[in-house]
């Protein structure tokens, strides 16, 4: 391969993973990590890790390219938007197809490989997986539908462990969806005035920018108290609470910088408070199944 062909090759390879967003992969893998470590109670194996690290690659790898596609439409005509790889030319929509469906087939084998449960629960993650883009067209709970599925790898991570569903799995998922209910909505609020317009649904497009807010700000909250019941739900010791108590202190400072006058900053309350949250989360648990 000479030069040319290698800069091509970085090329594609950069479209694609600007087409998943493969940065935000942050968001939901720390937390599916926490959730294998505090069901095993330390560490469960190198296979088990691999096997939930390409589970939760490849579910969020589907659920992108799918999103981009059903999306490509209307982000051509969002200035916000616009740059994204298929509205560009830089990824082909049959593209984005192959990928999705090459992402799926990895994520069933390594559903299969990680026990009869995660191999049953397949299909339900698939449907929440792929459906996602269409709830925007339809109601403003779309956020909810995205909290639910991110959540799964939550829940996921622990029944790859367990096989089974324990309180801690549900109270897991739980934080992951009212967390997950709050960025998305800060998110949306980048996009209101287009929203509106377009007829795609949201809950800043619904409710108004200061409603939604406080929507956000109310669902931080509830994930930040379920936190402390999956300590308490497993016995957490000393340095899971401090981890609590910092992500306490990242989601005071996400609200903080986003208001309904200024929202300069919601990139940074989105992406970089909100990847500095799922680190803290994982560093606490690690520290946390290592002191018990």
């Amino acid at each position: 391969m000479n030069a040319m062909q290698s800069r091509s090759a970085l090329r594609r390879a950069r479209d694609y993973l600007d087409l998943v967003k493969f940065e935000h992969t942050i968001f939901a893998l720390p937390f599916a990590y926490s959730g294998m470590l505090l069901a095993a109670g330390g560490w469960p194996g190198w296979r088990t890790f691999v096997l939930i690290t390409l589970a939760m690659a490849s579910a969020r790898t589907a659920a992108m390219a799918v999103n981009r596609v059903v999306d490509a439409a209307q982000d051509r005509l969002n200035p916000r938007t616009a740059g994204r790889p298929i509205p560009r030319g830089r990824v082909k929509p049959a593209e984005a197809i192959a990928l999705s469906i090459v992402s799926l087939v990895v994520l069933a084998w390594s559903a299969w490989a990680l026990g009869p449960l995660c191999l049953a629960l397949l299909p339900i993650a698939m449907v929440f997986l792929v459906l996602y883009p269409y709830t925007k067209r339809v109601t403003w709970l779309c956020h909810a539908w995205l909290g639910v599925t991110d959540g799964a790898a939550a829940a996921g991570g622990w029944i790859a462990v367990t096989n089974h569903f324990q309180p801690g799995t549900w109270l897991l998922w739980a934080v992951v969806i009212f967390w997950m209910i709050g960025l998305d909505i800060i998110y949306a609020t980048q996009d209101i005035e287009f929203d509106r317009a377009h007829g795609t649904q949201s809950i800043p497009q619904r409710f108004g920018l200061a409603s939604a807010l406080n929507i956000a700000r109310a669902a931080h909250l509830l994930a930040w108290l379920l936190l402390i019941t999956v300590g308490l739900a497993v016995g957490s010791a000393w340095p899971y609470y401090l981890a609590v108590a910092v992500m306490g202190g990242i989601l005071m400072y996400e609200h903080a910088i986003v208001n309904p006058t200024n929202l300069q900053r919601v990139n940074e309350a989105f992406f970089s408070a909100n990847s500095l949250l799922a680190i803290t989360m994982l560093a606490g648990v690690i520290l946390d199944v290592a002191v018990r």
